[in-house]
Order: structure tokens, then sequence, then C-alpha cells
């Protein structure tokens, strides 16, 4: 199992501690087992041959020679475990092991000369540290975008060749995380977050309220985005790419586009056409509650793959009551709507056809055209919100428990906890404390043969005229 450890810009540090004792002692017999010189010495059995410190020197020497500047955290850590149950290695087997996840890692591809160079450590019976520095020998960066994923996919080929213990399914679900050069990028212009996660987070909201193509479109250009539309040889939209206005590559000759596929993994076109509902009739938020409510009963009773439509609903919904919250308790929805995000998104087969979908998205329309008076009708109103939210989400949680979505399911349950401390923030009791709250019994159908923001700057257009208001703008290393 690959796991990213802490990167940074020491990396004579970072081999003092994994041929160090450890933390509690835990280190034994550290040496080198692998690395991008097969004749390189090891400091911990030959210390008249290499140090610790001229290690560092020349894993570190293709840095001066890169054509630009050197990245903020240049040092990429990565250890590889293996099951406590799994047989035990032998260094000839993780030098094999660590060679083929740095070629899928894109770190030192097998036959190029001019990698990063590159270090595994083994200090332990079940696992190596892998250490290299991002820079090509050829004075270029390397390209390691993706990298954990590739390295769990080569992971899958040991565990069958070798018969160890597989990892859980890749459901391939996470949040997109900005690069270490958009996040640098952001820092230089003074912005608070990269470019892709303020995309991100206006892409998701016109998703959760678009009734049809024009109406997602329009949309992202009323929230101030660039868009530019793909056709098909018949004229008809098939995709859509988004760029935040000033943020621009190449000495600024060009913006920096994201299709709706890169910036998320449910935001590319054709998956934002299964979200689509009609428009609806206005209703308050009273109403909504109601729905939220029915919704989560439905949810509840949902099966295996009627269930993913309708945790893909509850998360449009959130983005949007995320938004219309008011001041008090809105970042704290935002958050729970962030971390819902990968909940909404369930591995494998599903439909979106669910029993519960349908009010989820009323609701989430009732949101948006409640009127301003209701969306800040005190804390009773926000409350009733909050808990038929945190209701729903428990929901969700229990579904996809049921599904064995780990990762699902905890991000359902760091969602609920945020809501509760929204709810707290009303000044009522939070829902866990609220006899309307107690967890129901839930029954759902567990699956079959399964292994254990800131809003973006505007452009200047003006937008189109709107049936209601616009919501109120928000205010260790690895061992």
């Amino acid at each position: 199992m690959p796991k990213k450890g802490e990167q940074g810009a020491d990396t004579a540090g970072l081999l003092a501690y994994l041929f160090g004792p450890g933390d509690r002692d835990e280190h034994t017999d550290p040496h080198i087992v692998a690395a991008w010189d097969p004749a390189l010495p090891c400091p911990a059995r030959t210390p008249d041959r290499m140090t610790l410190s001229g290690l560092a020197l020349l894993l570190d020497a293709p840095a001066d020679a890169l054509r630009g500047p050197l990245p903020a955290e240049h040092v990429w850590h990565v250890s590889v475990r293996n099951a406590p149950t799994d047989r035990t290695l032998t260094d000839t087997e993780w030098a094999t092991v660590a060679a083929e996840m740095i070629h899928a890692a894109g770190i030192a591809p097998h036959g190029d000369e001019h990698g990063c160079r590159w270090v595994a450590v083994r200090h332990a019976p079940d696992h190596i540290h892998l250490v290299a520095t991002l820079a090509r020998q050829d004075g270029r960066h390397p390209r390691i975008r993706g990298d954990i994923p590739n390295m769990h996919t080569a992971a899958r080929g040991f565990e069958t060749a070798w018969g160890l213990s597989p990892m859980s399914p890749l459901d391939e679900t996470a949040r997109r995380a900005p690069a270490t050069g958009e996040k640098e990028k952001a820092t230089r212009r003074g912005l608070t977050e990269p470019a892709r996660e303020t995309l991100q987070s206006a892409v998701r909201e016109a998703a959760a309220l678009a009734t049809d193509d024009i109406d997602f479109l329009n949309r992202l250009r009323d929230a101030g985005l660039r868009v530019r539309e793909h056709h098909d040889e018949n004229g008809a939209v098939d995709g859509y790419a988004v760029a935040l206005p000033g943020d621009r590559a190449d000495h600024g000759s060009r913006p920096v586009w994201f299709s709706g596929r890169t910036l998320a993994y449910d935001l590319s076109l054709p998956r934002i056409r299964e979200r689509y509902e009609p428009a609806l009739t206005p209703a308050d938020i009273t109403r909504a509650h109601h729905r939220i409510r029915e919704a989560a009963a439905l949810l509840a009773r949902a099966g295996r793959t009627e269930g993913a439509g309708d945790v893909a609903a509850l998360g449009d919904l959130l983005t949007v009551a995320a938004a219309v919250s008011p001041t008090a308790v809105r970042d704290k929805v935002r958050a729970a709507a962030t971390r819902f995000e990968q909940a909404s998104r369930a591995p494998g087969a599903r439909t979106l056809d669910g029993t519960a979908r349908t009010r989820f998205k009323a609701a989430t329309r009732a949101l948006e055209r409640a009127p301003r008076t209701a969306r800040g009708g005190g804390a009773p109103a926000v409350l009733n919100l909050l808990i038929a939210l945190v209701e729903a989400i428990e929901a969700a949680t229990a579904w996809h428990r049921a599904q064995h979505h780990r990762a699902q399911t905890t991000a359902a349950a760091r969602a609920a906890a945020l809501l509760r401390e929204a709810a707290a923030l009303t000044g009522a009791p939070p829902p866990s404390l609220n006899s309307r709250t107690v967890p129901r019994t839930v029954r759902v159908t567990p699956a079959a043969e399964r292994g254990p923001a800131t809003p973006p700057t505007s452009n200047g257009a003006t937008p189109r005229p709107q049936p209601a208001p616009p919501p109120a703008p928000g205010p260790g290393r690895s061992r």
C-alpha cells in the first residue's frame, strides 16, 4: 500500500530520520535496498564510503540545474507497506517493488537515464521509504501528477503475482487536489486558494442548480467565470472548460483553462447532465426541510445502486445550502459540503434514479428560490434546516457503510459533525441533543461481494436578469 508522506525541502533531515532510531526506537537495521545508481554505497553499512550528508548532497545535486525555479517542497517521500498478515519480503523483492513504484510515479521511468535521483530505505520488515528529489538530471521538472493512483495500480500487480493481501478497492472518487505549482501561484498572486479550488466550488454550485446545458453555462458566466464550449461535428455542445479571470500562463499570453473532468470526477458535462431536473415551483425554506426529511427516510431504505443517485443529489443540496446559509453558520455548512463531496460520489455501478433524489432536488430548488427573508428567518428556521440535513447525512453514512464504501462513510460522518457544530452556532441545542435527531435504525441493502470557498472574481460582464435575488456572498511523516 503506497502512502504519501510529508514533503518538504530538507533532504538531509528526512534521511537522518529514516536512518535513525525512530521516534520510539522502532527502526531496526536501516539500510538502502535500491537507488537510482545500483552501485550507490549505503551510509549505514559502509559509512567509510558514504555519509548521510554526502547522500543528501548527491540527491539534491540536480536541483541546481533545473530550468526554472526549484519547487518549495522538492523532496518527494512515499512509504510502501505490506499488510500485517503478509509474508516478509526479502531485500531483493523490496528492490523490485521500489523500482516499479518509482517508474509508476514518474520519478524515474524504466530506461530513462535522466530521471530523478532516488533511494529506497528499509528500516522495518514490513515497509520501505522512497525518497526522491523533484528535479530530473537533465534540468527539467518531472511529471508526477497522479503518482499515488499509478503506484496503487503497480501495487495490485505485486499483490496478484506474489499472493499478497489486496488493498481496499480504488474508487477514484477523492477530490482532485491542486498541484504544488498551482498552490505556489496562488500564493504569489495573494489569493486565499488556488484557482482550481475556486473553480470547483463555482462549477459545483452551478451544476447543483442547473436545469439544462444552457442554464448551466449561463450560471457559470454569471458567476464571473470565463467559459469555453466544445461542440461536436453537428454543432451540439459536448464539453466545456472554465478559467478564472486573471489566471494566465505563458507570461500572461493565455488563460489557464480547466475542463470539467479535470476539476472533479463528477463535473464532466455528461455527469452534470445526469443531475438536471426541470424547474420547480418556488417554495419556502419550511417546505424545503420537510422534503429533506422525507428524502432521508427514503434513502434509509435505498438499495445498493439506487442510493447512489440519492447521495449525489444530497451533495448538490449541501452545496446550495452553504451558499444561502446565514453568515453565522455559512463557514461550517460550507466546510460540511466540502467534506461530503466525496460521499456524493459512490464508486462502482450506480444509477442516478434514486427514490429520494427528486425530493433532494426539490429542496435544492426551494432553497435557491426561497425569499431572502426566509433564508435568514432566525435561529429556529436555520436549526430546522440543519437538523434535517444531519438526518439526511446520517442516512447517507449508513448507506455507504452497508456498501463498504470506507472513504465515503468517513467523509459523510465528518460532514454530519460539522453540521452539528453549525447548529450549535444558532444558539439552540445541537442536533445530537435534540430528541428528533436520535439516530434511527437504518436498514439498507448491503453490497454483494465487496471486499473489506471564496467566490470567483467578477469579470465585469453584466449578468443576465434573475427571477430572484442571487445568494449573498460568503463571508507527520509516514512510517
